[in-house]
């Protein structure tokens, strides 16, 4: 055999080994056609981690957007740099403006579509009226830094944000750069133009990949709906009422379970989505004690109940905003004035529902069957509420642990009663104080002055 017929065999060799290893190469496919927000964030994140787990080649991610909220664009660009375990290929279908540039600039390849554009990343509000230097300073770093990270021109980056920039072969001075399919790839911003993933994979040597798709499963769909402003609101609506009328009650659990349920549905989504963070959850915890300690401890209504009220308002409003412990210079800007009406608006609401519905509702046949104690008769010994004036220094014993809240039986009667100083065990004599609001208030006998 000679040497050119070696060498002839040699280089069959080297194709058929490049085919099979072409051939074994695999792909994980995920599409993002929507504003960047939370589910964009949540889709690429859960994208990315089971790519890892598939041990694929590259990640392949179609998207078609016109911007969205900054700090979830800059998770989004981060996942991508921060990953090593493949490549990773941005096809721009059609539209990767503001936001959509800046996670673009993070991929190891950028395709686009014949007639698609990037760029336009600056910094605006809700109204699209661009905001003040600090914001764009801010996203000119991320876009700089992120070209500068994948070897691209960060100047070329800088100027989808700043206008002042000069490029006059690609733009006028004092507009913001925006390129079209066709000068991207002129510049080497985008590495080629592409009709679909077969040319992309093609130019890439990607003979015959494995190609798995993402698909949203039915928790994402859920939490999708369940962070829907509109639905937030009635949750809110269901908190409120819930711990309202846990508090009317003694003894009822139902409301408290809805209340519950209302809570879980309202923060575990926001959560997951990573808006909501545990010090919110406790605030507005904390804001519910306060809450249920002025009404059952403190005597009145002042500084524990307004800053309850305070807290849980703040607890639901914070959690709806991602922030860094009230740092909200990624945030979209006027998103915590919009929580804070949600909020607001949904407490304003409940509140009018409890005072038109909340008697009727209370006395209906149907919540009193979802009552969680017996049913207690008056010839048995018990009363619903105290209709009587002249109950005042009364002297009864108490029949249950007062915690504040218990049973207490005066003349062969048992009424709803609370305690004023703490605990008072069963079986201890008590005397009436005060009367308010169908409830009875009440001391230990051997606390009574004078």
């Amino acid at each position: 055999m000679n040497k050119f017929t070696k060498y002839i065999l040699g280089i069959l060799v080297l194709c058929i080994l490049n085919v099979f290893s072409s051939s074994a190469q695999s792909v994980y496919s995920v599409q993002i056609k929507e504003d960047i927000g939370p589910n964009s964030w949540r889709t690429l994140k859960n994208a990315i981690r089971e790519a890892k787990k598939s041990d694929v080649d590259y990640l392949f991610l179609e998207l078609n957007t016109f911007g969205g909220a900054l700090n979830f664009a800059d998770s989004m660009r981060s996942n991508l740099l921060n990953e090593n375990k493949f490549k990773s290929i941005v096809f721009v279908h059609h539209n990767a403006a503001s936001a959509g540039a800046l996670i673009s600039l993070a991929a190891d390849y950028i395709y686009m579509s014949p007639g698609g554009s990037i760029g336009a990343a600056s910094v605006v509000n809700q109204s699209g009226e661009v905001l003040p230097e600090k914001y764009q300073s801010y996203m000119r770093g991320l876009m700089r830094a992120t070209a500068e990270a994948k070897g691209r021109d960060p100047k070329v980056a800088e100027a989808f944000v700043d206008p002042s920039i000069s490029i006059p072969e690609l733009k006028e001075d004092g507009k913001l750069l925006t390129l079209t399919t066709a000068e991207a790839v002129k510049i080497g911003l985008a590495k080629k133009e592409a009709k679909s993933d077969v040319d992309i994979f093609s130019d890439l040597g990607i003979i015959k990949p494995a190609v798995q798709h993402h698909t949203l499963t039915w928790v994402d769909h859920l939490i999708a709906f369940l962070i829907n402003p509109l639905v937030s609101g009635i949750l809110i609506i269901g908190i409120i009422a819930g711990i309202y009328f846990e508090m009317q009650t003694p003894g009822i659990g139902f409301a408290l379970l809805v209340a519950i349920v209302c809570g879980a549905l309202f923060f575990a989504p926001l959560y997951l989505q990573g808006l909501a963070d545990h010090w919110e959850i406790a605030i507005f915890i904390l804001g519910v004690i306060l809450i249920a300690l002025e009404i059952f401890v403190i005597p009145g209504f002042g500084v524990a109940g307004i800053a309850g009220i305070i807290l849980m308002l703040c607890g639901l409003a914070f959690s709806m905003v991602a922030n860094d412990y009230l740092d909200f210079k990624l945030t979209q800007p006027g998103l915590l004035m919009n929580s804070f009406i949600i909020v607001v608006g949904a407490m304003v609401l409940a509140i009018v529902l409890m005072v038109i519905f909340g008697k009727n509702l209370l006395e209906s046949s149907t919540f009193k069957k979802l009552v969680l104690e017996d049913e207690q008769r008056a010839e048995s010994g018990y009363t619903s509420s105290v209709t009587k004036t002249n109950m005042i220094d009364k002297v009864g014993v108490a029949k249950t642990v007062l915690r504040p809240a218990g049973k207490i039986e005066i003349d062969n009667v048992w009424y709803d009663a609370v305690a004023l100083d703490g605990f008072i065990d069963a079986g201890d004599e008590i005397y009436v104080e005060k009367h308010e609001n169908y409830n009875l208030f009440v001391r230990r006998t051997s606390e009574r002055k004078g």
